[in-house]
């Protein structure tokens, strides 16, 4: 992530801590990270992977694109970039995001907020993606929409995939 993106994730990163009432203590330990590292994150500094995103999300139950927005370059790791295309303003909140995926790359995601779904739509390549007991293999022009609030992979096949990830966050109070 180049510094300008890394300046923005630190400014909505802090404004949401504190939005929320919590400490840098609080949020590092809600999400698994070392104090140090929150701080570091917040000042624009670090090279933070999606995994954290996307708990530093979670734990401030906002949609990780509320983190990167308007970040115009993918945030990636570990054989998979993401870039938010585009958020939603109606209720429920929804985010579309294009994925890429390295040939042989398994992504394990945590479960997002209670109620939330995703649906993924193969531009190209092949993958297998879903919750455990309910995977899908997918190949160009194939979906599958599944309940995202539960840990979920992504595998991707022998070449590159290349997705289009819709996720639809729970209507407040609507959550199981």
């Amino acid at each position: 992530m180049d510094k300008p993106s890394l300046d923005t994730l630190g400014r909505h990163l802090q404004s949401l801590r504190l939005d929320r009432g919590l400490s840098l203590s609080q949020l590092a330990s809600d999400a698994g990270m070392a104090k140090s590292n929150l701080s570091r994150l917040e000042q624009g500094n670090g090279n933070p992977t999606l995994d954290t995103i996307w708990r530093l999300a979670a734990r401030l139950n906002v949609p990780f694109g509320n983190l990167v927005a308007p970040i115009s370059v993918p945030v990636g790791d570990e054989g998979v970039q993401v870039r938010l295309i585009d958020q939603g303003k109606d209720t429920p909140q929804v985010d579309a995001y294009w994925m890429s995926c390295a040939p042989d790359t398994l992504r394990e995601a945590e479960a997002h907020s209670p109620g939330t779904s995703e649906s993924i739509t193969v531009i190209s390549g092949q993958l297998e993606v879903g919750t455990e007991g309910n995977i899908k293999r997918l190949s160009a022009g194939q979906s599958h929409t599944f309940a995202a609030d539960q840990p979920h992979v992504y595998r991707a096949g022998d070449t590159w995939a290349t997705l289009l990830v819709t996720i639809v966050y729970a209507k407040e109070g609507e959550a199981p």
